[in-house]
């Protein structure tokens, strides 16, 4: 029986530690017990899915909230633990092979990512992305026959999908919502237009197909070095007299003027501002 706590509103909680479950790293809270953990210790725990496998990500403390089941955490996670775990990745990739076979049968509308049952096999978790509404009510029928387990629809989006299927970057790491990012930042064209960057250069999107992450990660600097400066294009003053603005980098924090006749010289941005009674 899987145990959880139901926690009415204006409660207090007990100590509790977050937790990281399964490959879409959702994370919740857990009633910690008596147990003494640390931070990447694997745990076994009582979900309002089943019995599942989670990995602290959170220190203790102690929070309130509003008629929410809390976890519980049951044990440690053990050899036993570890060899049944080897079973279920097996379990996965079969019934991986069966969705897939499944969902092409009843020639359906999407792209399978990945299966993941509970460490209880109790449920299966079906990833799947797709442009458009999908009816999974016959499919969800015949996989129920099937594998004999409840059966959850999940559709992600394309990032999320990275996320979970993994690879590496054009930078040559991991990608960095499969190493350390945690929520996925809004990346928009104007980000480009702020950075200088092209739009059109295959070189900024991540195998997502999406705007690379990173290309949020120093926007605000760029936002922070421009805010105060004239636009490309206008005249101003500098220490060598007035010339039109043609360029501006925010790394090395310098801009290009040309004076005429392609007449360019290069002044720091803090001698533009100063010459132009601009905040530096």
């Amino acid at each position: 029986m899987v145990e959880y706590l139901p926690i009415s509103e204006g409660d207090v909680m007990p100590i509790v530690i977050g937790v990281m479950l399964r490959k879409t790293k959702d994370r919740i809270y857990a009633d910690v017990g008596h147990f003494d953990l640390k931070l990447n210790d694997k745990v076994i725990l009582g979900t309002e899915h089943g019995v599942e496998i989670g990995i602290v990500c959170e220190k203790e403390k102690s929070v309130q909230k509003d008629k929410s089941p809390i976890s519980k955490i049951l044990r440690r996670m053990t050899e036993e633990d570890i060899r049944r775990l080897s079973k279920n990745e097996k379990r996965n990739l079969e019934a991986y092979a069966i969705v897939m076979k499944k969902a092409k049968d009843y020639e359906l509308d999407m792209k399978l990512t990945c299966v993941q049952y509970t460490f209880d096999r109790s449920k299966l978790f079906v990833y799947y992305t797709s442009e458009t509404r999908v009816d999974f009510r016959e499919l969800i029928k015949d996989l129920g026959r099937t594998l004999k387990s409840r059966m959850q629809m999940v559709q992600i989006g394309a990032r999320d999908e990275s996320k979970m299927i993994g690879g590496i970057g054009i930078c040559g790491q991991l990608l960095c919502c499969q190493s350390f990012l945690k929520n996925f930042n809004l990346v928009t064209t104007d980000m480009l237009k702020d950075q200088d960057l092209s739009s059109n250069s295959l070189k900024l999107t991540g195998l997502c197909s999406r705007l690379m992450c990173c290309i949020s990660y120093e926007n605000g600097t760029y936002r922070n070095i421009k805010k105060d400066l004239p636009d490309v294009g206008t005249m101003i003053a500098t220490p060598g007299g007035k010339a039109k603005l043609v360029a501006i980098d925010c790394v090395k924090e310098k801009v290009t003027v040309d004076f005429g006749d392609r007449s360019f010289k290069i002044f720091t941005i803090k001698q533009i501002k100063d010459n132009n009674g601009l905040e530096s």
